[in-house]
């Protein structure tokens, strides 16, 4: 292989040219970089809604999911199927195999909407036609809450829609929600006393209301060779137009308004109640172009709503729940910083040990690597977010090895009087290739993730792509730019090759090492026993899949009872809203009854629709104070919401929103899971003190009235069971007897019973078509039937499935909660026909583990291979690998140091802190190897060639360990920053004592076989 190192002193244009490229290039690709907070993913998730009004949710489960899901499964893609069953509406989950791209998403849900589109030809008669919305995981990262004290519905209606209109136009955005928005209905309340006198039917006054300004073609007529259009009357524009229209009934004409009550109002029961602060709010999300760099879109939204702001009406306020763009922001900032004050250690730390040349040399090639990888994620379009920039930080630990290498030769060789380009030449023909080797077996310690087929591997290719990129060029660099520059700055002396070694440091290492030697079963026996004992360690260290965010948000999970009212919820809510407004470090109160809130972030789950639902979004002046409001405001809501499910939850890094803990029954009777759900909550409840909130996703059953239909005598009547469902839907929700249009909203016109007026089942009359007459209800069936059912059924590939879910104690993470209950409830006997798995975290990090699994082999095997092409050898390879278990020491000690838990950042720390250690091993190895190739004798070459790696090895150790630092105030990489921090500094140790040891064990034979050839010579 040619000498790199050489030709870059040789020809210096090409080198200068280099440099200039990866500094300018990187200038240019840092202000070009797409930002984002997290990786562009494709939530492969589609949702099925369809209205089946009138039906149980046992009759939809049957009619409408069963169907539907049948027909879906079909689909090879299907990897899950699950289904929310509630009366008269069935939605359904649809989640797509992780090994499919992006990029065939559209074609499979294409195919998915076609099956949906033939099945639903066999659904009943009165189901509504599906929707399928195949957006679900659209994030709307700007997020704002819009209150607007004093306007009517009507306003805000108005003030959202011109809000929408006006920023879907801004360069970036992809799409803008509204939720929140006061639903308004026309309502009809007839004077039942008048229209029992009058004999006027219900359908009468819906037939006159119903097309009250529809919309109808009138035709067009073709004469002398033209075309005529005819339009249909104009409609009824106001709600007074409505109360003046007519209804004849037996010869006799009415205005409604004579016989019924016309008002518009805001619906009595809306899908979703928002406030903010405690004022009623609507909210408004806007999304951006997964192409766009969020940041300049966010900018640009500012910008437009600053505008804007002078022609909204004074007492109109946006208040920013979530602004993706400043968080964005302020994470590239703090890694500018990080960056720098990384790259001032390492210059610090190499000045003080190597002198301020080397440091120069070496901090300048980091900086050059470092600003290359930013040219080069910009070229290859890889965004500047969470995973990316935690690559770039993994990889610092290893960015400056190669070029200490380097230098340190170069140094060593110009010490002993050799010209630049000799000790260039020297230094780049011993290491180049044991550090390409070395460079590509660190990458290859992150190519199981980052080429993971699925989903993970989509969500982290990333950091695969960065750290290669960054490793590669930090080779490339260490043999061009440090050669040159220390062609440039460093000094020719005369010492010989003693004195190169002679210092204090040098001379205690050798003695040290050669009394290592000569105890080497003692020190190997040692190292095992500290190794096992680590290991064993390892099982107390806690276990968590992401750890906690470090924005300064934490969230509610409210909820009542099953059938318990949005208004009760909202109450409830308002008073934690007061709660929390009189906390003095409390910044921000969002809440939600009905719904939560729109993804706001790619991790953020707001939980499932449901009236009985409610949802906090709190966030405070710095996350430090979120641990002392967190457990004094779960304190306030046990004892002030006891018959309530309340749930204080944090911000997490990755998938949020499920159950820490939870476990799953499937099988046929909804009895029978009920059964087995009840003996796992007690079970766990006995097993562990740690978990709170035990509950199941059916929620508690509901109270059903049944009127027993009277065949005989209502058929007299000719009144059939419609005619009686409609007389109690008249009585309860409303009859809904048209739509009327304003602009391109739509307002449903209800008929209902007057309010406020007391209800009585047995008061409710039904209208006679026979004897044109209204007759009692009680007069057409045999009385009315109480039962409870359930009006919440889940099912899970076509499975009727109860889970059980729980959270764990903050001081616990759900990995040693798990550990608690698992034996116990898995001991629970199960009926012929049903199965128990587990859930929550559980299974989310068995997943990631599982696909993490599946591709190490492969990773390692290649790993071991291009170790053993090194060294053309297998006793090497061997000593290298050894090192690899003894790594996880360090880690342990650092984290039961710290109590923090081995988390999945942790888990990349881990394998980053592999890649340095196979590194440090397969160059000290590679030295060793050299020495003994010059004739010099096992030990004496041992201990030459190691004192020759001690100052490379320790100082990618120290300036790596103090880079590390400033990482351990972020919550994301705290946990990471300390493996690799313990880790690193017990793996200097393993490399400057245990490589030597396994060396002279492996290779003592040689040693007694040459020193028995000596005499025959």
């Amino acid at each position: 292989m040619p000498n790199i190192a050489r030709a870059s002193i040789e020809k210096p244009l090409y080198t200068w040219l280099i440099i200039l490229t990866m500094l300018l290039g990187g200038i240019w690709g840092f202000l070009n970089l797409g930002r984002l907070e997290d990786p562009a993913f494709t939530i492969k998730q589609a949702v099925v809604v369809t209205q089946y009004p009138g039906a149980t949710a046992a009759q939809v489960a049957t009619e409408v999911s069963e169907p539907l899901e049948s027909a879906l499964q079909k689909m090879e893609e299907v990897e899950k199927i699950t289904s929310t069953n509630r009366p008269g509406e069935s939605r359904i989950d649809v989640e797509i195999k992780s090994t499919y791209p992006a990029e065939a998403l559209p074609d499979i849900w294409t195919r998915l909407r076609a099956r949906v589109r033939d099945t639903s030809r066999q659904l009943p008669d009165n189901a509504l036609p599906p929707f399928v919305n195949d957006s679900f995981g659209d994030v709307f990262g700007l997020y704002y809450a819009v209150t607007a004290p004093g306007f009517t519905d009507a306003e805000k209606y108005d003030l959202g829609t011109y809000l929408r209109r006006e920023l879907l136009v801004v360069d970036g955005v992809a799409d803008v929600d509204l939720s929140g928005i006061p639903e308004e209905a026309i309502y009809i309340e007839p004077d039942m006393t008048l229209s029992v006198n009058q004999g006027i039917p219900p359908a009468a006054i819906i037939g006159a209301v119903s097309s009250a300004n529809s919309v109808t073609s009138a035709g067009s007529l073709n004469k002398d060779g033209a075309r005529l259009m005819f339009q249909a009357p104009e409609g009824s524009e106001t709600v007074s137009d409505i109360a003046s229209l007519s209804i004849g009934v037996n010869g006799q004409l009415f205005n409604v308004a004579d016989v019924a009550k016309v008002s518009r109002e805001r619906v009595a029961t809306p899908d979703q109640i928002i406030r903010f602060n405690g004022e009623e709010a609507f909210t408004i999300g806007i999304a951006g172009l997964d192409t766009e760099d969020i940041v300049k879109v966010g900018h640009r939204v500012d910008a437009r709503l600053a505008q804007l702001s002078a022609d909204i009406p004074y007492g109109i306020e946006l208040h920013p729940i979530y602004q993706q763009h400043l968080v964005v922001e302020q994470s590239s900032n703090d890694f500018l910083k990080n960056l720098a004050m990384s790259v001032g250690i390492v210059i610090v730390v190499l000045g003080a040990f190597m002198g301020w040349r080397a440091a120069i040399v070496i901090g300048a090639t980091l900086l050059l690597t470092v600003v290359g990888t930013l040219l080069f994620m910009a070229i290859f379009s890889i965004e500047m977010e969470r995973i990316s920039l935690g690559a770039l930080i993994i990889a610092m630990g290893m960015l400056v090895d190669n070029a200490i290498v380097v230098a340190e030769g170069m140094q060593i060789s110009m010490l002993r009087g050799r010209s630049s380009l000799a000790a260039a030449d020297d230094a780049a023909k011993k290491t180049q290739i044991p550090l390409l080797g070395a460079t590509v077996i660190g990458i290859m310690a992150f190519a199981g993730i980052g080429l993971s087929p699925d989903s993970t591997g989509e969500f982290l290719f990333s950091l695969f792509a960065v750290i290669g990129i960054s490793l590669l060029l930090s080779w490339v660099l260490a043999l061009t730019v440090t050669p040159l520059l220390g062609h440039y700055l460093f000094k020719v002396s005369n010492q010989d090759a003693a004195d190169a070694y002679s210092g204090r440091f040098f001379v205690l290492y050798k003695k040290i090492l050669d009394k290592s030697l000569t105890f080497r079963w003692p020190v190997i026996a040692g190292l095992v026993a500290i190794t096992m004992v680590c290991f064993v360690g390892f099982g107390s260290v806690k276990q968590q899949f992401f750890p906690n965010s470090n924005t300064p948000l934490f969230f509610v999970y409210y909820k009542l009872p099953q059938g318990s009212s949005i208004q009760q919820v909202s109450d409830d809510l308002e008073v934690m809203e007061d709660w929390l407004l009189n906390e003095q470090n409390v910044t921000s109160v969002a809440s939600y009854a009905g719904r939560g809130a729109v993804r706001f972030m790619l991790t953020y789950d707001g939980g499932k629709d449901n009236q009985s639902y409610g949802h906090l979004i709190i966030r405070t002046n710095a996350l430090e104070d979120i641990p002392d409001i967190h457990a004094r405001l779960e304190t306030f809501g046990k004892e002030n919401f006891p018959e309530a499910e309340f749930r204080v939850q944090r911000l997490v890094f990755g998938p949020g929103g499920g159950d820490p803990i939870q476990v799953r029954f499937s099988g046929g009777d909804p009895s029978v899971l009920r059964d087995l759900a009840d003996q796992a909550m007690q079970v766990m409840a006995d097993s562990s003190d740690n978990l709170l909130n035990l509950r199941t996703d059916w929620r508690e059953q509901e109270l059903v009235i049944e009127p027993v239909y009277a065949t005989q005598r209502a058929q007299t009547a000719g009144i059939n069971r419609d005619d009686v469902a409609a007389s109690l839907l008249y009585a309860t929700d409303g009859l809904r007897a048209g739509v009327y249009r304003e602009r391109e909203r739509q307002i449903p016109i209800i008929m209902r019973r007057p309010q406020p007026e007391e209800f009585n089942l047995n008061d409710q009359l039904v209208f006679s078509p026979i004897t044109g007459t209204y007759l009692p209800i009680e007069q057409l069936i045999e009385g009315f039937d109480y039962r409870v059912e359930n009006t919440l059924v889940q099912r899970r590939n076509r499975v009727p499935t109860m889970s059980v879910g729980a959270d764990v104690a903050t001081d616990v993470t759900a990995a040693q909660a798990h550990t608690e209950i698992r034996s116990a409830v898995e001991a629970i006997p199960l009926p012929s026909g049903y199965t128990m798995e587990w859930g929550g975290e559980f299974e989310n990090a068995s997943k990631a583990q599982a696909s993490l699994g599946a591709q190490l082999p492969l990773s390692a095997l290649i790993m071991v291979m291009i170790s053993i092409l090194l060294f053309n050898a297998i006793r090497q390879p061997i000593i290298i690998w050894l090192l690899v278990p003894m790594s996880v020491n360090g880690v342990v000690v650092g984290l039961l140091g710290t109590g923090l838990p081995f988390s999945f950042t942790a888990l990349l720390g881990l394998l980053s802190l592999s890649g340095m250690l196979i590194k440090n091993g397969i160059v000290l190895v590679e030295e060793i190897d050299l020495v003994r190739a010059e004739g010099v004798p096992l030990r004496p070459a041992i201990i030459e060639a190691s004192a020759s790696r001690v100052r490379p090895v320790v100082l990618a150790a120290v300036t790596t360990i103090l880079g590390m630092a400033p990482l351990l105030s972020d919550a994301f990489f705290v946990s990471m920053s300390v493996t690799i921090m313990g880790g690193l500094a017990f793996a200097s140790v393993l490399t400057l004592v245990a490589a030597p040891v396994f060396y002279y064990v492996f290779f003592k034979r040689d040693e007694k076989r040459e020193l028995a050839m000596q005499p025959a010579r």
